[in-house]
């Protein structure tokens, strides 16, 4: 069973935004999970279905012949480095701003079930 990967590496959105989408998808058919991330609204939602089509299209490029067999094995997000910046405040002190980045990694797989049936 060979994995189909895309990536899309210093999202600008944090990690912990998306992870509920990527959980979404897990284990549904790449067809399916693109229909329920296009209907959210979510700016990380968007970026997570770019990179779903991305994985899809790296598929058909390497010879998948049923895409509407595809599934989602790994859809995973993690964190990446921080932009760390200085927010001045009263009486000479500082607050540290975090700036969370991410990577986004989506696999695509063909599924073995459907297969045998044929």
């Amino acid at each position: 069973m060979e994995q189909y990967t895309a990536k899309h590496r210093f999202a600008d959105v944090s990690a912990r935004k998306i992870r509920p989408f990527a959980a979404m998808i897990r284990g549904r058919h790449a067809e399916e999970a693109l229909e329920l991330l296009r209907f959210v609204p979510n700016r990380g939602a968007k970026l997570l279905e770019a990179v779903l089509k991305s994985a899809v299209g790296n598929a058909e490029d390497r010879g998948v012949r049923k895409v509407e067999d595809l599934i989602v094995t790994e859809a995973r997000v993690d964190g990446a480095p921080m932009y760390k910046r200085i927010m001045p405040r009263a009486r000479g002190t500082a607050y540290q701003i975090k700036r969370r980045l991410s990577h986004i990694i989506v696999s695509v797989a063909e599924d073995q079930n459907h297969e045998e049936q044929d």
